[in-house]
C-alpha cells in the first residue's frame, strides 16, 4: 500500500508560475518534465524560446494547504474563495491570460483532506489513474490527486526541572506561612486619646478568653474618639456659664404650677351671664 493511501503525505500548500529554476522560489519544486516525457515548458507560440513552468510547495510553515484546483477562462468570473496562483517570472516575460489556474487555499486544521500531488501530461488520451482532471491549457494537461494528509503535529520541547521541584515530596509536610493582612490598617493621628484606645486594644488583643477562643474584633476598633469642641466643657467657655444657669433653675412640683396658673374664669361666666337689651322692631307700634 503506498504512501498516499496511508495518508502519510504531506498536502501541497502553494502553486506558482516561474520562469526556470533560478526564479523558483525556495521550498519550491519545479515541474520541468511531464508524464509522459515531454518537456513541461508552457509557451504562448512556438517561435517564442522562453516560456514558464509550474512549481509547487509543501512546506506547512504558513499553515496553509491547497484544498482545491480549478482551471478557469479569461471570461469567466473567479469562484469565490479562490485566488489565481502568483508569478515568478524574469522582468520581461508574461503568462498566457487565456486560460487561468486558481487555487482554494484554507487553514491546515480547517479540512481533512488536500491537494496531495500535481501532474502534467501533454495534450493526448493519456490518462492518470488516482488523479483528477482539472483542464487542458496551452498544449498541456493538468492533473492533481486530493486526498487526506498528515499534519506532523509540532514537538514540545524539554522543559528543565528545578532542584527544588525535584525535592517536593507529598510525605514531608509543609510548613505553613503566617497570614498577612493584604490592606493593613491605616496609621492612628498622633494624639493622646487615640494612643491611649490604641494601647488598650493592643493589650486586650493579646489576653484570650478562658475558653482559648480569639477575641472578635468590631468595626469600631482603632476608631480614635474625642468630644466635639461645641460640647467640650473644658475649651467652651460659654459651657460654663450655660451650667450655672442650669443649675439656677427651680423645679416646680404639680401642686406649685397648678396653685400659679390656676384660673376660674369668673370675669367670663358673669359676662356671659349678663341680660342683654332687647332692641323693639321698627314699623311695629308699641304698646300702649
Amino acid at each position: 500500500m503506498s504512501l498516499m493511501e496511508h495518508g502519510a503525505v504531506r498536502p501541497v500548500t502553494a502553486l506558482a508560475w516561474t520562469s526556470n529554476s533560478s526564479t523558483c522560489p525556495k521550498d519550491f519544486t519545479l515541474i520541468s518534465i511531464t508524464e509522459d516525457g515531454a518537456a513541461a515548458n508552457f509557451t504562448r507560440s512556438f517561435a517564442m524560446k522562453s516560456g514558464y513552468y509550474l512549481c509547487y510547495s509543501k512546506d506547512l510553515k504558513g499553515g496553509m494547504v491547497v484544498s482545491d484546483i480549478q482551471l478557469i477562462s479569461d471570461k469567466d468570473s473567479i469562484p469565490h474563495g479562490y485566488c489565481f496562483i502568483a508569478e515568478h517570472l524574469e522582468a520581461k516575460a508574461s503568462v498566457w491570460k487565456k486560460k487561468r489556474v486558481c487555487v482554494q487555499v484554507v487553514p491546515v486544521g480547517s479540512v481533512d483532506t488536500a491537494v496531495l500531488d500535481i501532474k502534467v501530461t501533454a495534450k493526448s488520451k493519456m490518462m492518470l489513474q488516482h488523479y483528477t482532471y482539472v483542464g487542458d491549457v496551452h498544449g498541456y494537461v493538468l492533473w492533481c490527486r486530493k486526498g487526506h494528509f498528515s499534519n506532523p503535529m509540532p514537538q514540545a520541547l524539554p522543559r528543565s526541572v528545578s532542584l527544588d521541584l525535584r525535592k517536593l515530596s507529598i510525605d514531608q509536610p509543609v510548613a505553613l506561612l503566617p497570614l498577612r493582612p493584604r490592606n493593613p490598617p491605616p496609621p492612628l493621628p498622633n494624639n493622646k486619646l487615640s494612643q491611649r484606645r490604641h494601647s488598650l486594644r493592643k493589650k486586650d488583643a493579646g489576653d484570650q478568653s478562658a475558653d482559648g477562643s480569639i477575641p472578635v474584633l468590631t468595626a469600631l476598633d482603632g476608631v480614635p474618639f474625642s468630644l466635639h469642641p461645641k460640647f467640650d466643657i473644658q475649651a467652651n467657655s460659654t459651657a460654663l456659664q450655660l451650667n450655672s444657669q442650669l443649675n439656677n433653675i427651680r423645679i416646680k412640683s404639680l401642686q406649685d404650677i397648678k396653685n400659679e396658673y390656676n384660673y376660674t374664669f369668673a370675669v367670663e361666666e358673669s359676662a356671659a351671664k349678663r341680660i342683654r337689651p332687647s332692641v323693639p322692631a321698627v314699623g311695629v307700634p308699641s304698646a300702649q
